[in-house]
This record gives structure tokens, C-alpha cells and sequence, in this order.
């Protein structure tokens, strides 16, 4: 049985390769080739934290990923970690444990990082310069990077955060990128940005419709269970181009649950990416529309990321 700790997997990382192997995740969950039970999850409402599980098999594979991840926001009032977890790769075969790769949440933050990469280089306009996240989490390392290295166009990164002193500590853990301005201003942030991505724990709208412009693409991260919102209904509405990870999910706890429930949105209007991934014509077809990626983080992005870090380990 193989076994890796944090720092060892994280010397394996490699974007562009794993990129290739998310993108193919996504093709595979829209097209009924992995099996992805419903997500299961225990919150922690004293202390606003959550534990997620997530796992699946994608057909003629030889192993089946078993993920858990939990987020506790308030570790970071004692300087530890806010999130953790591991992943189990087991045997289709025989059902033997074959890799336990304990990342405490390196390989769903990379994944979850190229995800939004993969969704913006889908559905952003091609001639898009301006990048801003809204959080301060580990996600603003993996998203700048991850979406320089697929969109290599993008030449202008900002961060807005609630906590000023946060936002300038995650700002210095990006790596190659150049200058990360921090916002001071949101409205002002989101009127300039052609992408924007949302990566916050928000149990609230944080972006408001009137605030982003035509043409742009928002990939929106943080509603990742019950209860999170960071878009606000009329926003997710006025998209033109509604693209989620996987129906059945963001029906139930996505941005798009919020606008479904308001009945502002009717859930025919979804498209997941990997279908548009296949057929680009069920993306942005012109460059006023304003679009919208709902990922929730599915257990395919689990097993293709999991499973493209053992190739690397064995080439």
C-alpha cells in the first residue's frame, strides 16, 4: 500500500496534467460513466464547520476514491489549519486498500482549483483580462494559479476580503504569478473584473447583480452544502449561460438551489460543463452574456486528481 503525506504529494503536483485529467472527469460525469452516490455530509453548527465525504467509480477504472474533507473556519482564530482530510484509493478488483494519501485537503484544493479553471477557460469571454476572488481561504492560492496556467490571457489579479490583514497573508502564499493587488472596494472590484470567482463559506450573498457588468463569467465556489450562498438570486437569473458541475447537486445545495427556490430559475435551464465541454455551443455564444459556473465539487474531480498523482508517482 502506498502512503503520502501532505508535503510529499505536493511535491507531485503538476497543473497542466492534472488539469487534463479533471477536464476528463467532468466528460465522464455528464455522460453516466462514473458512479457518484449522493454527498454525504455532518455539520458542526456551534462552530460553523462541516465534514464532507465524497466517492465514486468511473467505469473500466481499477480503483474507486473514497474522500474526506472537513472545513473548520474557526481554527484560524488558533493558527491552525481550516481544513483536512485524505483520500482512500481502493481496489474495483478486489477491494484492498491500494493508497492512502493523507493531503489534509491539498488534492480537493488543487482540484478544486483547476474545476474553477477549467469552468472560467469554458465559459469567460477569450479576450478577458481581469481576475478577482472574493475570500481569503486556501482556494485563493490554487484558483490564481490554476487559472493562470489554463488562461494564460489573464494579466490582472485582485483579491477582496473582509478581513484586510487575511486577504494580504493569503496573497503572499501565490506563487509565480507577479502582483496580486488587494481590493479595498467589492462593488468597485466586481464592476471592473471580466472573471470573477467566489470562494467564501457565506451563508449570504456577497456579489449583487447590479454590480457585474456584461460579458462577464463568475465561477462560483462556496456553496458547497446546505445552507452557503455567495450570489444573490437575481444575479444567478440574470445569467444567460447557467452551467453547474452535476444536476442532481446543485439542485440541492448550489447557488442555483437559491434562485430554483425563489422560482426564478427553472432547473431545465441548467447545463452541466461537462456537457459543454463537449458540445461548446451550450456555453457563451456571444460576449455581453453573462455567465455562471455553480460547482459544488463533485467526486469525479476526487478520483481523476487522485489517480493522475499515482501516474505521476509511478512515471
Amino acid at each position: 500500500m502506498i502512503i503520502l503525506n501532505r508535503r510529499e504529494i505536493e511535491l507531485l503536483i503538476d497543473l497542466p496534467k492534472m488539469a487534463k485529467a479533471v477536464e476528463e472527469a467532468y466528460l465522464s460525469a455528464s455522460t453516466g460513466k462514473v458512479k457518484l452516490p449522493p454527498v454525504g455530509h455532518i455539520a458542526f453548527p456551534d462552530l460553523s464547520a462541516d465534514c464532507h465525504i465524497k466517492y465514486g467509480h468511473l467505469d473500466g477504472q481499477a480503483n474507486f476514491v473514497i474522500k474526506v474533507a472537513t472545513g473548520f473556519p474557526q481554527n484560524s482564530e488558533k493558527g491552525q489549519p481550516t481544513g483536512n482530510g485524505l483520500v482512500l484509493v481502493m481496489s474495483a478488483l478486489t477491494g484492498e486498500v491500494c493508497a492512502l494519501l493523507h493531503d489534509e485537503m491539498l488534492l480537493t484544493d488543487v482540484r478544486t482549483g483547476l474545476g474553477g479553471a477549467i469552468a472560467s477557460r469554458t465559459l469567460a469571454r477569450s479576450d478577458a483580462k481581469k481576475f478577482l476572488i472574493v475570500g481569503t481561504g486556501s482556494q485563493v492560492r490554487w484558483q490564481i494559479e490554476a487559472h493562470k496556467t489554463l488562461m494564460p490571457q489573464l494579466t490582472h489579479f485582485e483579491l477582496w476580503g473582509r478581513n484586510t490583514e487575511r486577504a494580504h497573508q493569503a496573497v503572499s502564499k501565490v506563487l509565480n504569478i507577479g502582483e496580486v493587488l488587494v481590493a479595498t472596494d467589492l462593488k468597485q472590484a466586481v464592476q471592473k473584473a471580466d472573471v470573477i470567482v467566489t470562494a467564501t463559506g457565506s451563508t449570504q450573498p456577497v456579489i449583487r447583480s447590479g454590480w457585474v457588468k456584461d460579458g462577464a463569467h463568475i465561477t462560483a465556489i462556496g456553496a458547497d452544502a446546505p445552507g452557503k450562498q455567495e450570489l444573490d438570486v437575481e444575479l444567478v437569473a440574470r445569467a444567460e449561460c447557467l452551467v453547474v458541475d452535476l444536476v442532481s447537486q446543485c439542485v440541492d445545495h448550489g447557488e442555483v438551489f437559491h434562485a430554483i427556490s425563489s422560482q426564478l430559475v427553472d432547473q431545465s435551464r441548467l447545463v452541466e460543463i461537462g456537457q459543454v465541454l463537449e458540445n461548446p455551443t451550450l456555453g457563451r455564444v456571444n460576449d455581453t452574456q453573462v455567465t455562471i459556473a455553480d460547482l459544488t465539487g463533485i467526486a469525479a474531480q476526487d478520483i481523476a486528481i487522485s489517480n493522475a498523482l499515482l501516474d505521476l508517482l509511478n512515471n
